[in-house]
């Protein structure tokens, strides 16, 4: 094997003005079902929810923290299985089991001591509207519900539970100049 390897080129192109958006991005607004997951609801015997992620989506949240960029979730639902797999990905800031997602929002914004022009969110049903409408970039993937999709900057190509959200992490990997140096690097 050679020991100078050329540089990987990155392959993605996003339109301009979704770019130009997402450029002072500092922290991303995620919601769980429909997003992270593909949205469907399993039920053990006991009543235990399990859920589905996939590992792209996870990379990818890891990818958003090593460029500076703040994950959070802010979910109508909580589960165990949600809280194991935040924690495996070190998602610090994350509200569970509120339909008032605004406020959850706001405060972490005050935490962070960002404005809604720092933020992101991906968001499929309309609990996720009072956030997305006020982000910089709005994002939904294709399955979201029709007015989500009418006011989001962005929809993803890939579905909830099966890549979108690495889609919009690469998005903001690209807007933000990390992208190809973290693609050399794992590349390396």
């Amino acid at each position: 094997m050679p020991d100078h390897l050329p540089p990987l080129t990155p392959r993605l192109g996003f339109a301009p003005e979704v770019l130009l958006r997402a450029q002072t991005v500092k922290i991303v607004f995620f919601d769980i079902d429909g997003v992270l997951t593909d949205g469907g609801l399993y039920y053990t015997e006991s009543g235990e929810t399990l859920k589905r992620f996939h590992t792209l989506d996870g990379h990818g949240i890891k990818l958003l923290q090593r460029a500076g960029i703040t994950p959070a979730v802010v979910t109508g639902r909580d589960s165990a299985a949600l809280r194991l797999r935040l924690q495996a990905l070190g998602v610090s800031h994350a509200r569970f089991g509120t339909e008032a997602k605004r406020p959850a929002a706001e405060a972490m914004l005050d935490t962070l001591g960002l404005d809604w022009s720092h933020a992101a969110a991906m968001g499929d049903d309309w609990p996720d509207l009072p956030v997305l409408r006020r982000c910089a970039l709005a994002v939904a993937p294709p399955a979201a519900q029709v007015e989500v999709r009418e006011m989001a900057h962005y929809i993803t190509r890939a579905g909830g539970g099966h890549g979108a959200v690495r889609e919009l992490c690469d998005l903001l990997l690209v807007a933000s100049g990390h992208y190809a140096h973290l693609l050399q690097e794992a590349s390396a």
